[in-house]
């Protein structure tokens, strides 16, 4: 699960027309060029969730190439210059089980009506994955803002796809979208029932569209709170990938070190990523073909 904010919490993802071709067409280019599955993603004003499969160990390099794309054509459509993503670093969560993995999708595709923005998801006017699940891929088109409209390095077109989480076929795909779905009006119906229940004012649609997007939330930031690197329901199952989180990290820390000190031929652990960038030689990636 990937999570990336805006500097200062502006709005500057306020959706429209154009921020959301925007967006489609970084995050289709992007996906396309590093081999990244789109499992589910949503765009709200300050920041935006997504749910990706990594097979060939990419995800750095993804959201380095989509997070320099979106701040430049962003940047040029809100006509500004400075920096477009809040400096603390891209939140990126392994999701370890099915469970958490779908658990996820449906906190991410909730996410507008969890904040009382709008009372369907159907409703919301930013980038999602809510209406592109289990059918064909589209193709974005490549925006007219900071792209180059003729002899452009980038695609014209890029394909758009909701993939299936890894290990379900088709069929058990479609039936993965239908418990989704359900499970999102669950949360629609609750939603609606808190607002009854403790009289909060819905936002809605019209007032979301014409939101200053040079405009932030007037709350307090929230600051010093847990980023995870994992999350899993399953209590034992945790333990074990905490147990292989930490012995990945002592073991990086020992090949780094000899690697440094007599240069010798070693094998990084599998999951390493800058180094194998570089050239050092590493385990093969577990999820590689």
């Amino acid at each position: 699960m990937i999570t990336r904010r805006i500097s200062q919490r502006l709005y500057l993802l306020r959706p429209d027309e154009n921020l959301n071709e925007i967006f489609d067409y970084c995050l289709a280019e992007a996906a396309e060029r590093y081999n990244i599955g789109l499992i589910a993603w949503l765009v709200m004003s300050n920041h935006y969730h997504a749910v990706v499969h990594d097979p060939d160990g990419n995800l750095p390099a993804f959201t380095e190439h989509l997070h320099k794309l979106l701040a430049k054509s962003i940047n040029t459509y809100r006509g500004r210059w400075e920096n477009l993503w809040s400096t603390e670093e891209t939140c990126v969560t392994r999701l370890v089980t099915p469970s958490d993995v779908f658990n996820k999708v449906v906190y991410i595709l909730t996410n507008p009506v969890s904040a009382h923005l709008v009372d369907s998801v159907v409703h919301w006017p930013g980038s999602s994955s809510w209406k592109r699940m289990g059918r064909e891929a589209t193709m974005a088109k490549r925006p007219r803002f900071y792209f180059r409209r003729e002899r452009s390095v980038m695609p014209e077109e890029a394909q758009l796809r909701v993939v299936a989480p890894a290990g379900l076929d088709e069929q058990a795909y479609a039936v993965w979208v239908d418990e989704v779905r359900k499970a999102v009006e669950a949360k629609e119906s609750q939603a609606k029932k808190s607002r009854s229940e403790e009289r909060i004012a819905l936002v809605g649609r019209k007032v979301v569209l014409a939101t200053n997007p040079f405009d932030g939330p007037h709350t307090e930031a929230p600051r010093r709170k847990l980023r995870p690197a994992l999350a899993c329901k399953d209590r034992e199952r945790m333990k074990q990938e905490i147990i292989a989180l930490k012995t990945f990290r002592a073991d990086y820390a020992a090949a780094r070190s000899k690697y440094i000190t007599s240069n010798s031929d070693v094998v990084f652990p599998a999951g390493t990523y800058r180094l194998r960038a570089w050239g050092a030689r590493c385990a093969p990636y577990p999820g590689a073909a």
